[in-house]
């Protein structure tokens, strides 16, 4: 037995190696995915004479803070920050109110109507955004708010398939004996969604309030299909614009692209947790 644990492959030294090559692995991969954001943010404080230089400069020498501020006299980016946020803020309000709402009656409310709702909303999901696009910008045309931010934020209010799946999941593991105390108690069915049943969501809101928000501040398809005047540009398509009506300027490019990025990076870092939480459990990982 003393040789065992003394020996060159005792369980200990195995354990311990593999645990050191999985923080490679992971150490590795970080610094793949890191690179890019690094080199995005590198570039953005360089001269233009210094984005090209071979061996590439790493960290920039002189920093031109300056480019941030040539961004913002070359684009209208406090409105299309103020139109990004209409058309990123609404909609996670609006699915925080529609998605814990139908996940509960198709969970926790009897009646017969989720083994048939239940099965229409996830076919929906299959159906892809290239094939409804034509037919959503009919209609909307037709009720005259093209051009508008309704189209992109009305929606959310009666729910998007994937984030009712999400709460759904969640709100499927809750214990029924305290929605069952509550109803004996005289709760109605609102004041126990509320009062009871989003307290114990918080994992799942954060995470879809994250996913939603980070969604819609990316979205560049949505805003160009419905938005027509230059004022109501969302940040995606100004920086669309701003990539095709430059000649090559890298540094103030990577300038606009690491404003655009970087609310997103600070949010997912602030979330990370809520949001790991709430896939694993609507995943049913433990």
């Amino acid at each position: 037995m003393q040789t065992k644990k003394c020996g060159l492959f005792s369980p200990r030294l195995i354990k311990n190696t593999k645990k050191a090559i999985t923080y490679l692995v992971l150490a590795f991969f970080a610094f793949v995915f890191f690179m890019p954001f690094y080199w995005m943010v590198t570039t953005a404080l360089k001269s233009p004479n210094a984005i090209f230089l071979n061996p590439p400069q790493w960290i920039p020498d002189p920093v031109h803070w300056e480019n941030f501020i040539k961004i913002f006299k070359r684009m209208p980016l406090n409105d299309y920050i103020v139109n990004t946020l209409i058309v990123s803020v609404i909609p996670v309000l609006g699915e925080l109110f529609a998605a814990p709402m139908i996940a509960y009656s198709l969970t926790k409310v009897p009646w017969k109507g989720p083994k048939y709702i239940f099965p229409i909303i996830l076919a929906t999901m299959m159906i892809p955004w290239q094939v409804t696009q034509i037919p959503m910008f009919a209609t909307w045309s037709k009720l005259g708010l093209v051009n508008t931010f309704i189209p992109l934020t009305l929606p959310a209010f009666f729910g998007w398939a994937y984030y009712i799946y999400l709460m759904r999941q969640f709100i499927k593991g809750l214990p029924n004996s305290v929605i069952e105390a509550a109803r004996i108690d005289g709760a109605g069915e609102v004041r126990i969604l509320y009062t009871i049943v989003y307290p114990m969501c918080k994992p799942v809101l954060t995470t879809i309030t994250v996913l939603i928000f980070m969604g819609c501040w990316n979205d560049l398809n949505g805003p160009l299909l419905f938005l027509q005047d230059s004022s109501k540009y969302t940040l995606s398509i100004g920086l669309q614009m701003f990539l095709t009506g430059t000649q090559n300027e890298w540094d103030l490019l990577m300038a606009a692209s690491a404003l655009f990025t970087l609310p997103l990076v600070v949010i997912f870092f602030l979330a990370q947790k809520q949001i790991l939480g709430g896939i694993s459990t609507t995943s049913g990982l433990k």
